[in-house]
């Protein structure tokens, strides 16, 4: 027994360094770590040096600990509030995008000769994209409140969705008995086992949270506990696990805890993950790989050019601009962790039994390497495919501008900086227009009677409409570096001469901007802390004094959400 653990052990440290080593190679190629994993999976299995021999089923084991937290943390992150806030054009978009996809990619596995079973299952689980990814690239991007990624954020809840009633459904067909008498036994099921997890959350679990709450680590155990209970309950009563890791993340979801629980658990779930898809990169094998080169190059192909055009023209159809629907179509282009899950599910359910898992894996490295470039560049690529666009005609989904007006100011974004601005500006009688690419905002301004625009900084043709060489002031507030750069170089190509503020949140791209010709600017950060160190300097330090800034600072957050309303 002791020489079984001594060599578990042995392989999860060799696993680990050969992760580290690849993982670092890769970071200078600004991939996400996720390729790293399943390169290590690959090296560790019988394609190379086969280290997981002798303990498949305990990393078999350990990958479905990170399947049941991935899927834990996904219910705990189903913000229905968040869908509703961003329509229900995402949410019709998100269905549409998935049933074409999904038809095309069924016909593509069809063509390559696989059975209907085999390939409705690849072809489903093409249709995901990767989480873990987009909100990894977007965040990073500073694009997480961009209309393009609230989109994708939406659309990928969306997909959430439809992976979880896609698993009960593969519970149902999965049962014993007449397909009409096991759907009505799962319904009965489902309808008491949700009533009895949410009068559980409902009057027990918030007496509980607030009784572990006061303890991190306290937090964190029950919070283990709570998954994995609610999990084995909802598999005892006959449903998948992963179907219980959800219902325990929505059951936890609504707490006021749900930020703290989230950062506690996913560094948990990213240990058990790595190794999930160490396994998964395991599981290839010589005579697959051959057999699966050319289908993995196909449904590439299909997932990195045709699923973002698919995306491209719902959304154009959903009236969104031409730059907004490139840039989701090219974030969503890659395999996600989803799509894993569904195909093991349906290996472990007899579906499956032939080279579909390779064919995934290998689908998954060609489009999360090549998509990570394309989610980073995306702006210089727009460019480039930009004048192939035009050729179908201008963009009729902007606002029609003719002989626009010309303004003294110009304030290009309103949702955070912005907003102050442009009430300075009001207080001063100062005659200015506001661009935005948030329709809600500019709904909210024109109803205050305050010319606005809907357009993108980024956009040359629409900047172009502008009469911004006539302007003595613009002031940007776009975080975005790609964009602000793209707007300052088009009013002075065009012979501009206003003063022209930037905004950074980091300094990396700032001589870039002020070569550009941006007079100045702004860093929040650096602006923070000077209003700060000033009220340090000129206020005494007592309570008074903040519970005077405090009331100010609520009256003027009240303010906003009032106009915000209106």
């Amino acid at each position: 027994m002791l020489n079984v653990v001594d060599n578990i052990f042995i392989q999860i440290s060799t696993l680990l360094a050969i992760t580290v080593t690849i993982a670092l190679v890769l970071r200078l190629f600004k991939q996400p770590l996720v390729v790293a994993y399943i390169i290590a999976g690959i090296v560790g299995g019988p394609l190379f040096f086969n280290l997981l021999h002798g303990g498949e089923a305990f990393f078999e084991t350990f990958a479905h600990f990170g399947i049941v937290l991935l899927l834990f943390i996904v219910g705990l992150s189903l913000n229905f509030e968040y869908i509703k806030k961003v329509g229900k054009v995402v949410f019709i978009g998100g269905i549409v995008q998935f049933l074409l996809a999904a038809s095309l990619g069924f016909l593509i596995m069809k063509a390559l000769g696989y059975g209907a079973v085999s390939a409705m299952f690849v072809a489903v689980a093409i249709t995901f994209s990767s989480t873990i990814i987009v909100t990894k690239f977007l965040s990073e991007k500073k694009d997480s409140e961009s209309m393009y990624g609230r989109y994708v954020i939406g659309l990928l809840l969306v997909q959430d969705i439809i992976a979880v009633i896609i698993m009960i459904f593969l519970n149902t067909v999965g049962g014993e008995g007449t397909l009409g008498e096991v759907f009505m036994m799962t319904i009965s099921k489902g309808i008491l086992l949700i009533g009895i997890v949410f009068l559980a959350a409902r009057y027990i679990l918030p007496i509980l949270i607030e009784k572990v709450a006061h303890s991190g680590e306290l937090l964190f155990i029950f919070t283990i506990a709570w998954c994995f209970g609610v999990a084995s309950l909802v598999y005892w009563a006959g449903f998948n696990i992963e179907i219980g890791a959800v219902i325990a993340g929505i059951s936890l979801g609504a707490s006021p805890y749900q930020s703290q629980i989230v950062s506690r658990i996913r560094p948990l779930r990213d240990f058990f993950i790595v190794l999930f898809f160490i396994v998964l990169g395991s599981q290839m094998q010589i005579g697959d790989v051959y057999s699966s080169f050319w289908p993995a190059i196909i449904l590439s192909i299909f997932i990195l050019i045709v699923d973002p055009l698919v995306l491209y023209v719902v959304m154009r159809s959903m009236k969104y601009t031409r730059r907004n629907a490139f840039f989701a179509g090219i974030t969503a282009a890659q395999v996600s962790e989803f799509g894993f899950i569904l195909v093991f599910k349906g290996k472990d359910l007899g579906y499956l039994y032939g080279n579909e898992v390779t064919i995934l894996t290998m689908t998954a490295l060609i489009t999360i390497v090549i998509s990570s470039y394309f989610i980073t560049y995306n702006d210089q690529l727009y460019q480039k495919i930009l004048p192939f666009l035009k050729k179908f005609g201008n963009d009729k989904f902007k606002d029609k501008i003719k002989d626009a007006e010309p303004y003294k100011v110009w304030v290009f974004g309103y949702h955070r900086i912005g907003w102050k601005v442009c009430e300075a500006l009001e207080e001063m009688n100062v005659k200015y227009a506001v661009v935005d690419f948030n329709p809600e905002a500019i709904s909210r301004l024109k109803s205050r009677n305050i010319p606005a625009y809907f357009g993108d900084a980024a956009d040359v043709e629409f900047l172009q409409i502008l009469p911004l060489e006539k302007a003595k002031l613009i002031v940007s507030t776009i975080p975005e570096f790609d964009s602000q750069n793209t707007l300052i170089r088009t009013v002075r190509q065009n012979g501009g001469k206003a003063v022209i503020i930037g905004n950074l949140y980091h300094p990396v791209h700032i001589d870039d901007v002020y070569k550009a010709g941006a007079n100045y600017v702004m860093m929040p950060h650096l602006l923070g802390g000077s209003w700060m160190s000033n009220i340090l300097k000129n206020k005494p330090w007592t309570k008074h004094t903040f519970n005077e800034l405090k009331k100010d600072q609520i009256n003027e957050m009240r303010q906003r959400f009032k106009d915000s309303s209106h």
